[in-house]
């Protein structure tokens, strides 16, 4: 089959690879849709190293028909699904108090096992005996159900955050996470949404998505606007929905006194950045990190999409076919896109 083959930073081989070779439960998919994340821009570029093999395929927002249903009682071929890409062992220490996001020994789609930047991807038959693999609601279409991923983790963070009904919310960063970003809280009642974002294209994404007020904060105080829209105390909630490191700290002095500050994007190995700590200190601020997804928010995500309630399809602004996939990558990494899917 074709796929695209990370061989090393910055070495991304389109071409022939071995067809999956199933074992008993296992099931194999015909990759449908698969969306770009930022963590793929991140592994390809050699700025995220940890988990990652060489050589291996990429690609774990992906939805598929199956192709061999290796003997499942669940599906058949012919079916559309997604899945849920981390694996959960259900027995360690964490799994047991329900924090499978964090197992001990998580196994990932497009880490582990090799992803869906390809023709088809085998999916484990454990995913399907933890439930990992959903089958694709009525009117869902398989460019849709590739984001219910990116979503599930956007619901992780907020979920972690508090974000509640009333709630005045800054967002720094505009790309596809902080869209979501601002489609969540809105759903969950945020009464005012900032977003902070240099690139004017992704200011009036942003404003599409539901934001309040955009601001440039190269030319405009960020600060003094948040305060302004906030009736002068700050922002109840501060998501970090983009990874530079120097914004943890800027996230700091946007907060309320005992306001709620997510650290939900990933920064790469090495980078480290100053926080004020008498700010978390005096001011009793909450400050959380936010890693991955369940399967019980990967549901909640499939549901929001299926129902209407969150429309992800104007975030999917790029299309490519495999073959072009070098070019994918390279306009995701360039920011000229919102979502870059490749699609059969």
């Amino acid at each position: 089959m074709k796929a695209a083959l990370l061989r090393a930073p910055n070495d991304v081989l389109f071409g022939d690879v071995a067809d999956p070779t199933p074992e008993r439960g296992d099931l194999v998919l015909k990759v449908r849709a698969a969306t770009i994340c930022g963590t793929d821009i991140r592994i390809v570029s050699g700025r995220k190293t940890m988990g990652v093999r060489y050589p291996s395929v990429l690609g774990h927002e992906f939805s598929g028909e199956i192709v061999d249903a290796g003997g499942s009682s669940r599906f058949r071929a012919g079916d559309a699904v997604c899945v849920d890409p981390a694996i959960a062992c259900g027995h360690c220490a964490y799994c047991k108090r329900g924090l499978e996001n964090v197992c001990e020994n998580l196994t990932a789609i497009g880490y582990e096992v090799d992803g869906a930047f390809a023709e088809y991807i085998r999916i484990p038959g454990r995913a399907l005996e933890t439930g990992n693999v959903f089958a694709m609601p009525d009117g869902v279409s398989f460019e849709e159900a590739a984001l219910a991923e990116p979503l599930a983790c956007v619901i992780n963070g907020q979920e972690k955050v508090g974000v509640e009904r009333g709630d005045v919310v800054a967002i720094l960063g505009s790309g596809p996470i902080g869209l979501l970003h601002v489609k969540v809280a809105r759903l969950s009642g945020a009464r005012r949404i900032i977003v902070s974002e240099p690139n004017p294209a992704r200011r009036e994404a942003a404003l599409r998505a539901g934001a309040d007020v955009v601001v440039d904060p190269v030319n405009e105080d960020l600060k003094a606007i948040v305060r302004d829209e906030s009736g002068g105390i700050g922002a109840d909630v501060v998501i970090v929905a983009i990874g530079v490191p120097s914004l943890a700290n800027d996230a700091l002095g946007l907060a309320r006194l005992r306001g709620r500050v997510s650290l939900f994007a990933g920064f790469n190995k090495g980078e480290m950045a100053p926080l004020d700590v008498n700010a978390i200190h005096y001011n009793e601020l909450i400050v959380t990190g936010s890693f991955g997804l369940t399967r019980l928010q990967f549901e909640k995500s499939l549901n929001l999409i299926a129902s209407g309630q969150l429309d992800t399809k104007p975030f999917l602004t790029h299309r490519f076919a495999l073959p072009a996939i070098g070019e994918a990558l390279e306009t995701a990494a360039r920011g000229d896109a919102i979502k870059v899917a490749i699609v059969s």
